[in-house]
């Protein structure tokens, strides 16, 4: 059985070799880059299954990596290693395309463990080709979300977060069960980023009046049309 390949972009040379050899003895095989320019063309050649990124990198930031891989890879988990803490960052990272969010120090356990929970969450997603959801038609595999002859692509959180409203059509989709599933966690910095992630989705369907996304004070969410 072949390993899984981790990317891991990492400038402080002492923390990059730790993490790479705690994550060797869990049988992963680590690609260890020390800034954001190696990491995208070690990206380009080597095709990880997952990226570990740290924020604060020279000649390129992950933040500024993420961007350009997502441009090109909607699917890729991404995980942010950072020491930044406060909200907006934490929310810029997640509204990049960012799957997880690590704030430094943190225990090799933890970061093992949402490694493999977001490698767990990527085999999942089969499904229909064609939703319709009111007047649009959402091509999850593509994300993109159709209305008559116009179409808005959609970001990979953004796409999952309405398949899972659609499954879920006029009933409450519980805040905090899919904030673990597609965050990986239920915490303040999360639940803010999902609530940026709803009003997204609502201007995108504004179009059909018939659509709601409603707030249920304490509960979650409600997809209703």
């Amino acid at each position: 059985m072949s390993k899984t390949t981790i990317l891991l972009a990492e400038d402080e040379p002492a923390l990059g070799q730790i993490i790479k050899e705690s994550l060797e003895t869990r049988d992963f095989h680590v690609l260890l880059c020390e800034n954001g320019n190696i990491a995208f063309e070690t990206y380009k050649k080597q095709a990880p299954k997952i990226l570990v990124l740290d924020v604060m990198m020279p000649k390129k930031d992950g933040f500024t990596l993420a961007k350009e891989i997502r441009a090109i890879d909607d699917s890729i988990p991404i995980i942010f290693l950072t020491a930044k803490s406060q909200t907006r960052d934490v929310v810029e990272g997640f509204n990049i395309g960012g799957n997880d969010y690590l704030k430094k120090p943190f225990s090799m356990e933890e970061l093992i463990v949402r490694i493999n929970n977001l490698l767990n969450r990527t085999q999942v997603q089969k499904t229909a080709d064609i939703i319709k959801v009111g007047h649009y038609t959402f091509n999850f595999p593509k994300q993109i979300l159709y209305f008559e002859s116009n179409e808005q692509p959609l970001t990979h959180r953004e796409s999952h977060l309405l398949y899972h409203l659609v499954q879920n059509k006029n009933k409450v989709l519980d805040r905090s069960l899919i904030l673990n599933k597609l965050w990986g966690t239920d915490d303040f910095f999360t639940a803010r980023s999902m609530d940026v992630f709803i009003t997204k989705l609502r201007k995108k369907l504004k179009k059909d009046d018939s659509i709601q996304i409603i707030n249920v004070r304490g509960f979650g969410y409600k997809l209703v049309f």
